[in-house]
């Protein structure tokens, strides 16, 4: 036992685990267990490099091993296929996130896609130093090791995911699902990062915009991470909070590891990481699918690494592996260079098309996504500055790096503390015995804090004074005593901060915590340079460039077109009308101006916010090489798609015309429209194509000499289809009202293009006569096809309604069949007059005590069932009643005055009514129809006989039309009209 440099503290933590425990079994197994752990990887030939996510510690100790010991090749924990995008970090400015996306899926089922797997950089990370040294340093190998975006998914079943992801983080290597089905996140664990400086324009808007936009950056996407040490059980993480007096794991952790290993000695900064790392690993419970598969992730990094070894010829003594420190202490059998076991078998990849790009992230992003405290890595940010600036070290930059200076005009000699080569020695017992440096109370840097966060909360509506600040300077200190703290933590201040400034009211929209993460750090947003944008993010900024906006700012620009002062700008204009169809509603939003069949705007005005939607604009040059062929690949794809319906194929048509103006695309959908409808059982979406079908033929009528085929095949099939369905959809309990309404509109205002393209007329009568239903609004909707088909007369019509209204036991149903006949207003527009005369006949004859009961359910389905059927009969009623009271009180209605004209007689009265009011004002038009028909006649000028013998000589002169004009329009006996 007391063998090898851990010898001693084995023997301790045994004495230690029987003293408190009782027994030297289960905790003595669980405490020599990890310091087997430290000693396997210590001891192991290849150099390995335990690192935690966003640590700030785990940076400067990769600079000072780095600059010490320049290694050869650094084999790195990330997805080895995002190695060649690496590269492309110099153009950008971090945080940024570097992606796989898929689209088309082959060997992942349909319903995950899109896929997307992203792994957040900062600048404040161990694994971007390691990749700047490794770039900017000639002669240095990097090597990307853990397993492929493909195998993340072949791994990672989306209901183990979820299953997972109750904590809303990720594990160590393992997928959590954050309710999206369409990705999943990859993190390289380092979110700490460089503060930005006051004059840094993306900083700026970061830290006046909204944290939850930025916190959406990566999506919805499945998290995976290295280098997270975190217990994965929660009594554990909870008696270490209670214990260390912190509210969350960011700050347990910034409290008692990131601190005391800030300035350990390299030695020292390994045993430590890997015995909290083998210390998490041990307790977690053995078996689980994520501790599977962090295993074979280890196996498969093993595997490759000894494989480049193999290949290169490369000493191991050059080399330095990257990685989790939970990774760090693993007991796989293929561990180590030496290691007898077989390689493991990776499997092949699936037939899925990775599409590989950068994207913009930010603090809020990475601690949306791994369900970190929010303002945790700002804070780790603003620590990796002072650390920085305390040690004097000189990170590693990429060149051309934007957002700040390049490291070479700030390189100067640095002391490196590092142990001297030899054997291992024991460095875990003097740092777990003695207790942590203590750094004295800052004052300057604290009341720096204070006075400064009293500034911004008044800029932010609070009431906040000198007082304040005095009260969180003292109330700081008071809570890192009470906390056992030498000094105030950014925690402590921020506590501080709440108690003694917000008090229980926030005036604006961001709380003092929000200001408190503002002014420690703020949250950076990352941004990806023009060069390292896909060919269609560049072909958009070209081509919107007239312009004359700089578009990769995150403000929104305002752009105003004049295309009758400036033609050019209709590229730009169309461009713009596509982006607002493939990107978030926000990103181009117009202000002035519409496209719509068959008509553009001559002056638009658009509100433009590319540079906040940088990473919706990457994804879609993963879709193609211009937005329009993205478009045309979109729309096809809705139309052929399991869920696509006529009515979404027929809004693809409007897209594909007002967008892209392809008579070649328009025909292909409109075709795959009709092949849609034919084989669809429901009628759900009958007001929409009804809607759209006659939006399309009139533009195609208006724009071209004939229709295209796809119309006229829209047309007969639709015609047939909806005759088929009448009588089922007319009583099925299902089908509402507005659909059935919608597929007579579509038959009836169809029928006459339907008939002269072959339909028979027939078809639609016995679909008519064979339609039987018991619901009230379809009986309307029955008795007013019926009468548009010839086969229910207008006075059959109104005494039916009559005889509901004079039975007392269907009054209250009556509302329903009103809402019957509005929605009858959609195949048989005629019949406006008449539900104005019956709606009108209801309220003139029911008595209160029955009309008020049913009054608010008439209004109610109205509103529900026909609200843009309405003003039909708003309108229908205006031309129907008088304008003004005096009118009104001697106005009979039209369908109780009477329309008989008397027979003609040698001394006969003069007579009344409208029409006849109408002919004796404009004498000369009844003398030339007469004429032209060959009746004579003669005008009296006296007001007894206005009319003179003309209008009943035509009535005598032709009495069949008499008699059908009489019967059409209800009126007296024909014999009365002579």
């Amino acid at each position: 036992m007391v063998a090898g440099p851990f010898g001693a503290l084995r023997e301790q933590l045994t004495d230690a685990a029987a003293t408190f425990a009782g027994s030297a079994d289960a905790l003595a197994g669980i405490l020599t267990g990890i310091v087997d752990d430290v000693d396997r990887a210590l001891g192991e030939r290849l150099e390995i490099f335990p690192v935690c996510h966003h640590s700030p510690a785990s940076a400067l100790a990769m600079v000072r091993r780095l600059r010490h010991k320049q290694p050869k090749v650094i084999y790195l924990e990330l997805c080895e296929d995002l190695q060649p995008l690496l590269g492309e970090l110099r153009n950008c400015r971090l945080p940024v996130a570097v992606q796989a996306f898929a689209s088309e899926l082959d060997g992942f089922p349909a319903e995950w896609g899109p896929l997307s797997v992203v792994a957040p950089v900062t600048e404040a990370s161990a694994e971007y130093q390691a990749i700047a040294y490794a770039l900017e340093t000639p002669g240095v190998e990097l090597v990307l090791v853990d397993r492929s975006t493909d195998h993340v998914f072949q791994w990672s079943p989306r209901h183990d995911a979820a299953a997972e992801g109750d904590s809303g983080r990720a594990d160590d290597g393992g997928p959590v699902d954050d309710g999206g089905p369409a990705a999943a996140t990859a993190s390289t664990g380092g979110s700490g990062e460089q503060t930005a400086s006051t004059g840094d324009a993306g900083e700026q808007a970061a830290l006046h915009g909204d944290a939850g936009e930025q916190a959406a950056l990566h999506g919805d996407a499945v998290g995976v991470e290295i280098g997270d040490l975190r217990p994965r059980f929660a009594e554990l993480e909870a008696f270490l909070l209670h214990h260390g007096k912190v509210r969350h794991w960011s700050e347990w952790w910034d409290q008692y590891v990131e601190r005391p290993l800030a300035t350990a000695d390299h030695d020292t900064y390994r045993q430590v990481m890997v015995l909290i790392g083998s210390l998490f690993r041990r307790l977690r419970p053995a078996g689980s699918d994520r501790t599977e598969r962090d295993e074979d992730r280890e196996r498969y990094m093993w595997t490759r690494m000894r494989q480049h070894l193999a290949a290169s010829g490369a000493d191991p003594a050059d080399c330095l592996y990257v990685c989790g420190a939970f990774h760090a202490a693993s007991r796989v059998e293929q561990f180590g260079l030496d290691s007898p076991a077989p390689d493991f078998a990776i499997t092949p990849r699936t037939g899925t098309r990775w599409r590989y790009g950068l994207i913009p992230s930010s603090h809020s992003a990475i601690e949306a996504q791994f369900g970190l405290a929010p303002g945790s890595v700002s804070i780790a940010a603003a620590a990796w500055t002072r650390a920085v600036g305390g040690s004097g070290l000189t990170p590693y930059r990429l060149d051309g790096q934007r957002g700040g200076k390049t490291g070479k005009g700030r390189r100067k000699a640095v002391p490196a503390v590092v142990a001297p080569a030899g054997p291992v020695a024991d460095r875990l017992t003097g740092f777990l015995a003695a207790p942590p440096a203590l750094d004295g109370l800052d004052e300057a840097e604290l009341r720096g804090w204070c006075v400064d966060i009293v500034r911004l909360a008044r800029r932010n509506g609070y009431l906040a004074s000198t007082a304040d600040a005095i009260a969180v300077f003292e109330t700081s200190i008071l809570l890192a005593g009470l906390r056992n703290r030498a000094r105030p933590t950014p925690y402590d201040f921020a506590d501080a901060a709440v108690t003694c400034i917000e008090k229980d009211v926030v005036p604006g929209r961001r709380d003092v915590r929000r200001l408190c993460e503002i002014l420690l750090g703020g949250d950076r947003i990352g941004q990806v340079g023009y060069d390292a944008l896909p060919p269609l993010a560049r072909d958009v900024l070209d081509r919107l460039q007239p312009l004359g906006l700089d578009l990769e700012k995150r403000t929104i620009g305002r752009a105003l077109l004049d295309l009758h002062a400036d033609p050019g700008l209709a590229a730009c204009s169309d461009l713009l009308w596509v982006l607002r169809y493939l990107l978030p509603d926000d990103a181009v939003r117009p202000i002035m101006g519409e496209r719509r069949l068959g008509h553009r705007s001559v002056q638009e005005s658009w509100d433009l916010a590319l540079g906040r939607h940088q990473r919706a604009l990457i994804e879609l040059g993963y879709e193609g090489v211009t937005v329009e062929q993205v478009l045309e690949q979109r729309l096809r794809r809705s139309v052929r798609g399991p869920d696509a319906t006529a009515a979404g194929a027929l809004a693809a048509v409007e897209d594909a015309i007002r967008l892209l103006d392809s008579s070649r695309l328009v025909d292909e959908l409109g075709t795959r429209a009709v092949e849609l409808l034919a084989t669809e059982r429901t009628v759900d979406d009958a007001p929409e194509v009804l809607r759209r079908i006659r939006r399309l033929l009139a533009h195609h009528r208006a724009t071209a000499p004939t229709l295209p085929a796809w119309c006229e095949a829209f047309v007969t099939t639709g015609y047939a289809h909806y005759c088929t369905l009448l009588p089922t959809a007319f009583v099925e309990e299902e089908t509402g009202v507005r659909q059935v309404g919608a597929m007579l509109g579509f038959l009836f205002s169809m029928e006459s293009l339907a008939l002269s393209l072959g339909c028979d007329r027939s078809q639609l009568e016995l679909a008519v006569a064979q339609s039987h239903p018991e619901a009230p609004a379809k009986v309307a909707l029955v008795w007013a096809a019926r009468h548009q088909l010839g086969l229910l007369p207008l006075a059959e019509l109104r005494e039916r309604c009559a005889g509901l209204l004079a039975n007392p036991l269907v009054v209250p149903a009556f509302p329903r069949y009103l809402s019957g006949f509005v929605h009858a207003l959609e195949p048989v527009p005629g019949l406006a007059p008449f539900v104005v005369e019956t709606m009108s006949s209801a309220f003139a004859r029911l008595p209160d005590p029955v009309l008020l009961p049913w009054l608010p359910t008439l209004i109610t389905t109205l509103r529900e069932h026909g609200p843009e059927l309405v003003p039909v009969l708003v309108r229908e009623a205006a031309r129907t009643f008088p304008g003004t009271l005096p009118e009104l009180d001697a106005w009979v209605p039209p369908w109780r005055g009477s329309t008989a004209v008397p027979a003609p007689t040698a001394h006969r009265a003069a007579p009344v009514g409208q029409v006849h009011t109408l002919l004796a004002a404009h004498p000369a038009a009844v003398d030339a129809v007469a004429a032209l028909l060959g009746c004579d006649g003669d005008w009296s000028a006296s007001p007894a006989e206005p009319v003179g013998t003309a209008v009943p000589a035509l009535l005598a002169g032709h009495p069949a039309t008499a008699q059908a004009v009489a019967a059409l329009l209800d009126g007296p006996e024909p014999g009365r009209l002579r």
